[in-house]
Formats: structure tokens, C-alpha cells, sequence
């Protein structure tokens, strides 16, 4: 069942010889419990400049997926010490990323 929730999402991506990039985001979405993980869902805004995207976690045990849909479309694994490759599609073009996470964590209350 699909519950109203509110997401506070911190993210922090860190460059070699950079000080890391830290973005947070305080948003309303949905949450659910489906297959032995949560699925949580959004809608992007004008204010994270991808208006018109629907954003959506699937948080399970040692892995994050972040998939977007919309105006782009892309699919993003965060598995900790786990190289994933990734096509990022946008209006304009396309490009292929490679993640490989040092860390993953989440606090979900329930």
C-alpha cells in the first residue's frame, strides 16, 4: 500500500582532489513496500532543474536503484564496491556513466 511521506535525501559525490559535493533535497512522495524492498517515488521540480521527471528508489538490503522517468530516463545502481554501467538519456543526447559506490546507507522510519 502506497503511504504519503516526506523525503529528506542527502547525497555526497566525491572527486579526487576536490572537496566533496554535498546536495540535499526535502521533498513529499510515496512509499511502499513491494518485494522485499521499499520503492519510494517523487516528483522533481523546477527548484532540482529537472522538472517534468518522476524520480523512484528501490532501497533493498546492500543496494540502491535510482530510476527516472520523464523528460530524461536513467538508471543508476549503488551497490557498495560494485561497479554498475548506466545510460543516461537525455533531450539532447546520451552518455553512458559507470558508478561504483564506497558507501551506501539508508534510514528509512517506517
Amino acid at each position: 500500500m502506497k503511504r504519503p511521506v516526506v523525503l529528506s535525501i542527502r547525497g555526497t559525490q566525491t572527486y579526487e582532489g576536490q572537496e566533496p559535493d554535498v546536495i540535499e533535497l526535502v521533498t513529499e512522495g510515496t512509499m511502499e513496500l513491494c518485494n522485499g524492498g521499499w520503492e519510494i517515488v517523487y516528483q522533481e521540480s523546477e527548484l532540482t532543474g529537472l522538472e517534468g521527471v518522476t524520480t523512484m528508489f528501490r532501497v533493498e538490503p546492500g543496494k540502491v536503484i535510482l530510476r527516472r522517468t520523464g523528460k530524461l530516463s536513467s538508471e543508476m545502481v549503488f551497490q557498495e564496491g560494485v561497479v554498475h554501467e548506466s545510460l543516461y538519456q537525455m533531450a539532447f543526447g546520451a552518455l553512458m556513466i559507470s558508478v561504483k559506490a564506497t558507501s551506501v546507507f539508508f534510514d528509512i522510519v517506517p
